[in-house]
């Protein structure tokens, strides 16, 4: 514990510039910071600092040691703070917002068992798909994948959400293969109200974003799978929603030299909620979900 103490007090130096400064920000006297980087160097065998009348400056060999010792202060802040929220059991009522596709095959079973962990916890996960602010809307924290943030709003990034523009057989076998998204305009297009009308991909000469028509639209993504594979036109449909029935040849992706601009999956936080110990717990448990691996690349997907 010495050892952290000298090591944020060498920190504090390095941070305000001098051993007062450092003083006044960690509420001792000049003196006791003065002792600690003394034994820190000792500790570690050389000198940190430079010491003048004017200022404090690093030497070569505390340069060098800074991000280290910068590094392991965090870390074991995060610990301590991870495992005070373990011990304190955490209770009330959390109401979330998720896309119907996401929570029924990937965050259902994380959300149901979060409750398990913590029984205190009330939870009400609402299926909602399109963006909606979490503030005005009364939800602790909304999931979703579009653009849009909003004001007194943290967007804290999960995991990308790619896309997959795509047809069945039978559609292609009438109309032909689109070669270029700007042939999507004499397409039969399937759209869904989240994703709109104006669609973006990617080209070796930039993004080209096309206005298409929508022949059906529909906000649940099975039904426009379905759609698309009855061959009621082109899909642009989440990856992991496509994937089995391309992997079954029962849609085609089209276009491969122009993929559709991915999209992020993240979780919209009221700031003021974004520090309370049960949405930093949740936060916690769907980034471990997410990364390093988003879910729909993982094994199977859970319930």
């Amino acid at each position: 514990m010495d050892t952290l103490l000298n090591m944020r007090a060498f920190l504090a130096v390095t941070e305000s510039g001098s051993l007062s400064a450092a003083g006044r920000k960690l509420n001792v006297t000049t003196s006791v910071i003065s002792k600690r980087i003394a034994r820190l160097e000792d500790e570690l065998g050389a000198p940190l600092l430079l010491r003048t009348t004017r200022n404090t400056e690093m030497t070569p060999f505390g340069e060098r040691q800074h991000a280290k010792i910068a590094a392991l202060v965090r870390q074991t802040d995060e610990l301590v703070a991870a495992a005070q929220r373990t011990r304190k059991a955490l209770d009330g009522h959390l109401r979330i917002k998720c896309p119907t596709s996401v929570a029924s095959t990937y965050f259902g079973k994380l959300f149901f068992d979060f409750t398990r962990r913590h029984p205190g916890i009330n939870m009400e996960v609402v299926l909602i798909d399109k963006t909606v602010n979490p503030v005005e809307q009364g939800f602790d924290l909304a999931i979703g994948a579009l653009p849009p943030s909003y004001p007194d709003v943290t967007d804290i990034p999960l995991c990308e959400y790619p896309l997959m523009l795509c047809a069945a057989p039978s559609y292609i076998a009438k109309r032909g293969l689109p070669e270029h998204p700007s042939e999507l305009s004499g397409h039969r297009c399937l759209t869904s109200p989240a994703l709109g009308h104006l669609w973006s991909f990617e080209s070796d000469a930039g993004p080209i974003a096309i206005q298409i028509q929508s022949q059906f639209s529909v906000n649940d993504p099975l039904i426009m799978r379905q759609a698309a594979m009855d061959g009621g036109g082109v899909a642009l449909l989440t990856a992991f929603v496509a994937r089995e029935a391309v992997r079954a040849g029962a849609l085609i992706p089209l276009m491969p030299q122009f993929p559709p601009r991915s999209l992020w999956l993240k979780a919209l936080v009221p700031t003021v909620k974004l520090h309370q110990p049960t949405i930093e717990a949740i936060i916690e448990d769907l980034l471990a979900h997410c990364k390093p691996v988003a879910p729909w690349d993982q094994m199977e997907p859970g319930l």
